[in-house]
């Protein structure tokens, strides 16, 4: 992930997906590809074409914020696209974080912090768990886990390694039946990964990340190459789980602040709805389900002595 080429492809698909119409100017000659030339940006930008050029070709390092913001408008970000470009801008500069400094190496330590787990083990009617940058699911409360299930039951066969949304979602044929819209979470799960990709470009395990589902996924090779980014923040989602069937859940996306990088998300249905008693029935499954487990692990241990 070299940070030139980055800001090049996204500037240049930034440019191509806007009309000369779009932006009040009028079409003249043929035009050999797609969306504003290189010297309609300028102009817009209030830049000199040759200033431009030298930002698209990557070479962002130095570019003010007054230049950015021109940028920003003349091309039509949005507000997840403008702090994409700033992000892109710092990290040319050699400061990797948007504001935020990132520890490395600490997640799995994070994750395991007996007061994260007993803060998610307190929300009982909800699904809570805490992701990092890379898309690992790090923990889960009771209920999580349940939900989880087709994405943690599929990582244990893979020599342990730590349950990943991304890797579900592109190379598990279970994710199409787990979500419905599965093309919409493909685009939210690489336009997440693209605004890491721009706050740390030397990010080593992202790095490897893309680097396997780009080799594995057509479908992620593609969307990878579009340049689109977004965050996650609130919305809602659809979800089909193998034990209690549709789920329409509202989720909300709050940072770790005693952990820069990890996010906790928290599902819930609404009060009264047919998603919110399907919530309760896996709730009731899974207390059920943990209780088997633990008496098998009872019988196991006392076969043992």
């Amino acid at each position: 992930m070299d940070n030139r080429d980055e800001v090049r492809e996204f500037l240049t698909t930034r440019r191509a997906r806007i009309t000369p119409e779009q932006v009040g100017l009028a079409t003249t000659g043929s035009r050999r590809v797609p969306g504003l030339r290189r010297s309609e940006v300028a102009t817009l930008a209030g830049l000199s074409v040759e200033y431009y050029a030298r930002l698209e070709r990557g070479q962002i390092a130095g570019a003010s914020s007054s230049v950015l913001e021109a940028l920003a408008t003349a091309l039509q970000l949005d507000e997840t696209e403008r702090a994409h470009l700033y992000d892109l801008a710092r990290a040319a500069d050699g400061i990797p974080t948007s504001g935020r400094a990132r520890r490395r190496g600490t997640t799995r330590t994070a994750a395991s912090r007996l007061s994260l787990q007993w803060a998610l083990e307190a929300i009982t009617d909800a699904v809570a768990f805490v992701r990092d940058p890379h898309q690992n699911l790090l923990a889960t409360n009771s209920l999580g886990r349940a939900f989880y299930a087709p994405v943690i039951g599929d990582s244990t066969q893979h020599k342990g390694r730590t349950p990943n949304l991304a890797r579900f979602q592109f190379l598990d044929p279970a994710a199409r039946d787990f979500y419905p819209d599965w093309d919409l979470f493909a685009e939210m799960c690489v336009g997440i990964m693209r605004t890491e990709a721009g706050r740390d470009p030397h990010d080593r395990g992202l790095q490897d990340l893309v680097g396997e589902l780009s080799t594995r996924s057509d479908t992620f090779r593609r969307l990878w190459a579009a340049h689109d980014v977004r965050t996650h923040g609130a919305g809602t989602k659809r979800f089909n789980h193998p034990v209690v069937g549709e789920l329409t859940l509202v989720y909300e996306e709050l940072a770790i602040t005693a952990e820069p990088g990890l996010v906790l998300l928290v599902y819930t249905a609404e009060p009264g709805s047919p998603s919110a008693e399907r919530l309760r029935l896996l709730a009731s499954w899974a207390a059920s389900h943990q209780a088997e487990q633990q008496a098998e692990n009872r019988a196991e241990q006392q076969a043992e002595q």
